[in-house]
């Protein structure tokens, strides 16, 4: 491999993360959400880390559990948006998935599925968001026209649209709405994302659905010890001396102020890396951070290491991971941890790795 641009997925991270989450809910049951390439760590990666410890996955779309059995991933999948056609509802019982509908026409192609190629279905129900989902007061109507689609082991879903913010009281309401309704059902339920599991302990219920803080991203007052999966990293493949009053990158946007030292480093917004990030943006090299000077670009960026002595080519930087968190950067790009880790580009390699 020729240029050091590589994403380091922590599976020890990945695990001991999982498990705190879940130790945070013991009456519930915990499953990791994996969708979007698990929130670009690599779903295939992830599945075989937490195969053991998550007794269900859930992803997105059908397409992407396919990948997951192709890669010989045996746990039941729960295929969060539906069937999208007529043909997914028998897909997903040859391939061992559930199925969340959220609307009727969904279910009208279930009914269309024999007895014996019926998948397991799971109800969302729509308590405030506004995205997919039965109104509330709908679900006892479509639980009672559809029995032979929605059985005993049917679960009713909903999302929560504020559970990071615990000073909004819309999450409560919407928990007191989807409650009242659901409890009448006599269902188990799943209500949980990541936020709510850990800032609001009365939506941990049957199923808790554990997405970016399994990846670590997600931080919180309470300061819970949730580690980085990813590490971002790159080398130098530059170096150059900057005269004061020169400049640096496309636009001029970084001027030196000083004689600087640049190092241009390997990595660009083709690689994920956020073309937005501003000027001043850390970095980390040789023990110490750096910050970002001039304009991201397509596979480059520089970044001002004249305090850091003894910088020289191939040194190893870090854009996020341990020493710079990601929020960090997501932060200073103006956007969220989740954009980051998802749009890591496919030229990145993952390579899994165990402390």
């Amino acid at each position: 491999m020729s240029r050091q641009t590589q994403a380091i997925i922590h599976a020890d991270a990945i695990i001991h993360n999982f498990k705190l989450l879940s130790a945070m809910a013991p009456q519930s049951t915990s499953m990791a959400v994996i969708k979007a390439d698990a929130y670009g760590h690599g779903a295939v990666n992830v599945a075989r880390i937490l195969q053991h410890v998550s007794p269900h996955f859930a992803v997105a779309i059908i397409e992407e559990a396919i990948v997951l059995r192709e890669a010989g991933v045996t746990v039941p999948i729960v295929i969060l948006e539906g069937a999208h056609q007529p043909k997914e509802c028998e897909m997903a019982f040859a391939h061992n998935c559930i199925l969340v509908t959220h609307n009727e026409e969904q279910l009208r192609w279930l009914e269309t599925c024999a007895e014996d190629r019926l998948p397991q279905v799971w109800l969302k129900v729509d308590s405030g968001m506004h995205r997919l989902g039965f109104a509330v007061n709908q679900v006892p109507g479509i639980l009672s026209n559809y029995p032979r689609v929605l059985k005993q082991d049917t679960v009713l879903v909903t999302h929560l649209a504020c559970a990071d913010d615990t000073s909004n009281t819309f999450t409560q309401t919407q928990l007191d709405t989807f409650y009242r309704m659901a409890t009448q059902t006599g269902l188990s339920v799943s209500v949980a994302n990541s936020p709510a599991t850990i800032q609001w302990p009365a939506s941990r219920n049957n199923w808790n659905r554990l997405g970016i803080a399994v990846y670590g991203g997600f931080k919180d007052e309470s300061a819970l010890s949730l580690l980085p999966a990813m590490t971002l990293r790159s080398s130098v493949i530059a170096l150059r001396n900057v005269p004061q009053g020169e400049s640096v990158g496309y636009g001029q946007t970084w001027t030196a102020t000083q004689d600087s030292v640049i190092a241009t480093v390997g990595i660009g917004y083709a690689d994920g890396y956020p073309r937005h990030c501003p000027n001043g943006t850390p970095v980390f090299v040789n023990n110490a951070r750096a910050f970002l000077a001039g304009r991201v670009s397509m596979d480059m960026i520089t970044i001002d290491v004249t305090h850091i002595p003894d910088v020289a080519i191939g040194d190893s930087v870090e854009l996020w991971g341990e020493n710079v968190a990601i929020g960090e950067v997501a932060k200073a790009a103006g956007t969220i941890d989740y954009e980051l880790m998802t749009r890591v580009s496919a030229r990145v390699p993952r390579i899994v790795k165990y402390r």
